[in-house]
């Protein structure tokens, strides 16, 4: 399987199968295809797994599509972004916001990830409830606005606006902070928490949210 990333604030990834080559979507998940693409619609995992894909922003039944010979298949992203390519190793994951699972190699396996700690969940803006991605295989993931990328070492910490935290490797620590003092906490335009992610890891940061482009589009609709 090959694959390439086309466009600039609306991406598509564009991947060129051969025969035999598999791949699983959330339902509806493909954008365009040519060639010879069966396409099957199940609960994949099973319905507990199922039902942990519904918690985690995504999909009951998941599609997978089979190449029966040389076909290309599109899916393109929901919302101004980027689509970011990560190849996982068998038994690696990633974590990620709720819905941001695009499409994935067969044998990608998708499952619901709690915070460990519920303040992180209540509070940091990704959710109680996050996506774990889990190889082997590769994913595409959906991160919306400008995605900027930080490796951290080892107990290096990177302080982000709640939401903003994309993905990140399942190496890293993610936890939330109340601002300090009461100034800064009612009068500094930056919200009462801040997300926390402490390394090793690579963390993924957006600078737009859906949350986030919502508020400003009911702001200019009330002036």
């Amino acid at each position: 399987m090959r694959y390439r990333i086309e466009g600039n604030s609306l991406p598509v990834a564009i991947l060129e199968l051969d025969a035999g080559d598999k791949l699983i979507s959330e339902v509806g998940g493909r954008t365009w295809s040519r060639g010879p693409i069966d396409t099957e619609t199940k609960a994949e995992g099973g319905i507990g797994r199922s039902i942990g894909r519904l918690f985690s922003g995504e999909s009951f039944f998941m599609s997978t599509y089979t190449a029966r010979g040389k076909a290309e298949i599109a899916f393109a992203s929901s919302f101004p972004g980027r689509i970011v390519a990560y190849e996982l190793k068998p038994g690696e994951s990633i974590i990620c916001q709720k819905s941001a699972f695009l499409a994935a190699s067969y044998g990608v396996d998708l499952s619901v990830f709690f915070q460990r700690k519920i303040g992180a969940g209540f509070f940091g803006g990704e959710g109680f409830i996050m996506q774990r991605i889990t190889g082997p295989g590769i994913v595409f993931v959906e991160i919306d606005g400008h995605c900027v990328e930080y490796d951290l070492q080892p107990g290096e910490q990177i302080v982000a606006d709640t939401g903003v935290v994309a993905m990140m490797e399942s190496t890293c620590q993610m936890d939330i902070q109340m601002v300090k003092g009461l100034k800064n906490m009612f009068f500094g335009g930056e919200g009462l928490f801040d997300t926390i992610v402490t390394g090793p890891g690579k963390v993924y940061l957006q600078s737009m949210t859906v949350a986030g482009l919502a508020s400003l589009l009911n702001i200019g609709s009330s002036k």
